[in-house]
């Protein structure tokens, strides 16, 4: 049997820290290990043809969000993402 210690620097969690919406779509992100990155949604929305993600076509809407145990959500998890895609800028 082989103990993996999880508890380390290394293997912590990253997390959304901070969002701010830009404008346009765009969200400026902060991990909670200092990296931001600026990410893109039009291109996601646009081309999704489920009514319950084109209605964040309207930026009412998309500008409605939470960060809900390190994660950006949209109305009780109708829209999250995967904070590793976040993180990498693509979605």
């Amino acid at each position: 049997m082989k103990i993996i210690d999880y508890t380390t620097d290394t293997d912590e969690a990253i997390l959304v820290k901070k969002a701010i919406y830009l404008g346009d779509y765009v969200f400026r992100i902060k991990f909670s290990d200092g990296t931001e990155k600026a990410i893109d949604l039009k291109s996601f929305l646009k081309k999704s043809a489920h009514p319950s993600l084109r209605k964040y076509l309207d930026e009412d809407n998309l500008k409605k969000y939470k960060i809900i145990h390190g994660n950006i959500n949209w109305n009780d998890y109708e829209m999250i993402f995967p904070i590793e895609h976040l993180y990498q800028g693509k979605i």
